[in-house]
């Protein structure tokens, strides 16, 4: 049975949380008015509590033939702009209760099971109760904190010879934030999707990440929305949530080495083609790409031999970081393989003698590219001079 606390209107309360932000549900509220026969136990369970219910007012009236309520609860909430001001002592309870009664009495119990309730009826026995009335009242009223869809009422007329009417009023506080279906359960669903992301595993705000993204994520869509999106639609939301988070929390440039990670692997498979189109699509064309994307497009296109796409690439490249001497050198093989070899050997001599953001020195880098050329089925009659030149 799920938790609930009572909090009784007519016992002074120090302290309730001052933070909740919702409104008293006018539309999904139980109002009915019934009849108790003599020793008769009747159940009543309450319409379903919207998404985000916190807490639930209730009142009992026991009424004479042909009474009425004067005012209905609702309308008597509305002067109350949230639970805290219902539960601050017996000014509340009083502002609830004091309509009109008649002389009758009724004991009743509240379940938030319906089996819990039905056991009642048939047993008598209230041990799963969330509250019971067993002093017979003409009238009363309570706050419930609930994560309960619905409450059962069990009434039980204290008159031995006539039947009772009884109204019961039933309204529910709705959290704003509750409301749109994101509680623990459902954000450990979200986070659960968010651990199974490559790039979840490299972050060092972990903690961070998980708890922007829900923030953003949250105000987007309501759970239920989320739940009808078409798997593809899930794929791109969370894609796009991811970017935008980790943009906030520093770590952007880890989810878009995942992205050149996937297309590097399928460049290993043979797989050039899709390679390139990770790249293209998810790189550039999102406005995403900086200079490593653009070497990387370029290689796979110097590879599979699209040398005037590969030097289109590297000018990119060059563009967004000019200090870049590995772009100089893949250039250069361009031009020896485009029939522009006096252009190529300029720019291998000239940074003969410079070192290679890894480490290797550029003659090194020479040979080893030019082995790798071989391999692959490259013309290979300038190899020699080159390396000659540049030694």
């Amino acid at each position: 049975m799920k938790l609930v606390r009572i909090l009784l209107f007519l016992l002074p309360i120090a302290s309730i949380s001052q933070s909740k932000e919702g409104y008293w549900d006018s539309v999904r509220i139980t109002s009915e008015t019934i009849s108790v026969n003599s020793s008769e136990k009747k159940l009543v369970k309450t319409a379903n509590f919207p998404e985000g219910t916190t807490e639930v007012v209730f009142r009992v009236t026991v009424l004479d033939d042909n009474q009425q309520l004067s005012s209905s609860l609702v309308s008597l909430l509305k002067a109350i702009p949230d639970p805290t001001g219902i539960s601050q002592g017996s000014a509340g309870a009083v502002f609830l209760v004091s309509k009109i009664a008649g002389e009758d009495k009724c004991k009743f119990s509240v379940f938030s099971s319906a089996s819990d309730a039905e056991n009642f009826v048939k047993t008598g026995k209230s041990n799963n109760a969330i509250y019971t009335q067993n002093t017979p009242v003409n009238k009363d009223a309570k706050l419930f904190s609930t994560e309960s869809d619905n409450f059962w009422f069990v009434f039980e007329s204290n008159n031995w010879i006539l039947k009772e009417k009884i109204a019961l009023e039933v309204v529910p506080w709705v959290d704003h934030k509750l409301s749109r279906g994101w509680n623990s359960d459902t954000k450990k669903e979200l986070i659960s999707l968010l651990e199974k992301q490559k790039v979840t595993a490299s972050l060092k705000k972990k903690d961070e990440f998980f708890a922007l993204f829900i923030d953003d994520f949250s105000k987007k869509y309501t759970y239920k929305e989320y739940k009808q999106l078409l798997q593809v639609e899930k794929t791109n939301a969370l894609e796009i949530f991811t970017e935008s988070t980790l943009k906030k929390s520093g770590e952007v440039e880890k989810f878009y080495n995942t992205i050149r990670d996937r297309s590097y692997n399928l460049f290993q498979q043979g797989k050039t083609n899709e390679a390139i189109d990770v790249i293209n699509t998810e790189m550039i064309a999102k406005k995403r790409a900086t200079y490593k994307d653009f070497g990387l497009l370029g290689d796979y296109y110097l590879l599979s031999k699209q040398f005037a796409k590969a030097e289109e690439a590297y000018q990119n490249g060059l563009k967004l970081n000019p200090s870049e001497i590995n772009f100089q050198l893949n250039l250069a093989h361009v031009y020896l393989f485009t029939d522009r070899a006096s252009e190529a050997k300029i720019i291998y001599k000239k940074y003969a003698n410079q070192t290679l953001f890894t480490g290797k020195t550029w003659k090194e880098q020479v040979k080893a590219d030019f082995e790798n050329f071989e391999q692959r089925g490259f013309p290979k009659q300038n190899y020699k001079k080159i390396l000659r030149m540049i030694e």
